[in-house]
């Protein structure tokens, strides 16, 4: 693809400021570079159009909760996002200072001493940072999805922050990515990836009581490879500190009936996804229209509590 000098340089400006921010997140240190980022989000993004995404996912999920409640979770949930994005630029030092403990490490431990491959599934709790060093840290050798930035200069600052932590080996998303993984799993590799975001094709399960569409691949690759699903999550613990749990892994049974066997393991993931964000619903990623258009428009546009001024103040 040809790039205009004008874009090229766009994006060379843009790679500069983000290369400054990730210069001030690093003097800062761990802790201020998360108070600064969850600080900025809290302040600006209730303040931006995102924020009605969030106030109508938030009905969707939770039809019942008090509206003020809701609205004080659509403000919590921007300071979690911007604590998120500020302390990618230090997660070499949250790893290497202790913060991250690890619940069913003994389950990591199993994997890595099989010497099998398996499917790892979360969604975007906390920071999800954490799951790639924790996968990284118990030394089990894995391809580890991202979605690159459009950006090519932001991109490469992006994988050079993760490889300080240890994480090296990338599947871009799209037709070249499903390639490496495959072959990555032909050689023992095991695979993670993010499950909770919109897709606009695969089956449809119930999320929250919803219609959605959830991508097929992990259990795809699961059935394929005669392995399990491997559940993954994070909460977030006071002092920029996480817990992360490998959970009771899903397996997958090869009846014959190849996409039932897919639609029952994408219905698991989804539900898995589900329980996670009902546990602790701050901590998961309110920004994004997980749903389709149709569950937006069947929304009441019933009353509103008009209370995010005093939220905010």
């Amino acid at each position: 693809m040809t790039v205009s000098w004008q874009q090229d340089l766009i994006w060379r400006l843009e790679a500069v400021a983000f290369a400054g921010f990730i210069g001030l997140m690093r003097l800062l240190g761990v802790e201020w570079a998360s108070a600064l980022g969850g600080w900025l989000l809290r302040t600006l993004g209730p303040r931006t159009g995102t924020h009605r995404t969030v106030r109508k996912n938030l009905r969707i999920a939770f039809p019942d909760m008090d509206p003020g409640e809701r609205e004080r979770l659509a403000v919590d949930q921007w300071e979690q996002t911007g604590r998120t994005f500020a302390e990618t630029a230090v997660m070499d030092r949250l790893a290497a200072q202790g913060r991250i403990e690890v619940v069913g490490a003994e389950r990591l431990e199993a994997i890595r001493l099989s010497g099998r491959p398996v499917v790892f599934v979360g969604g975007h709790f906390a920071n999800i940072e954490c799951l790639g060093q924790t996968i990284v840290n118990s030394g089990i050798p894995s391809q580890i999805t991202y979605r690159a930035a459009n950006n090519p200069y932001v991109d490469a600052q992006i994988r050079a922050a993760r490889a300080r932590y240890g994480v090296k080996l990338f599947a871009p998303k799209g037709g070249d990515g499903a390639r490496e993984l495959l072959a990555g799993m032909a050689r023992g590799e095991s695979v993670a990836l993010m499950n909770d975001q919109k897709f606009s094709e695969g089956p449809e399960v119930l999320f929250f009581g919803q219609p959605v569409n959830a991508a097929p691949g992990p259990s795809r690759l699961a059935l394929r490879f005669g392995t399990v699903l491997q559940p993954l999550s994070v909460v977030r613990l006071p002092g920029v500190r996480f817990r992360v749990t490998a959970y009771e892994p899903i397996v997958l049974e090869a009846t014959g009936d190849r996409s039932g066997d897919i639609a029952r393991g994408v219905e698991a993931i989804t539900a898995f996804i589900e329980a996670r964000v009902r546990e602790h619903p701050v901590d998961w990623f309110w920004v994004h229209k997980r749903w389709p258009d149709r569950v937006y428009a069947a929304l009441d546009p019933g009353p509103e509590v008009s209370a995010s001024a005093a939220v905010l103040r």
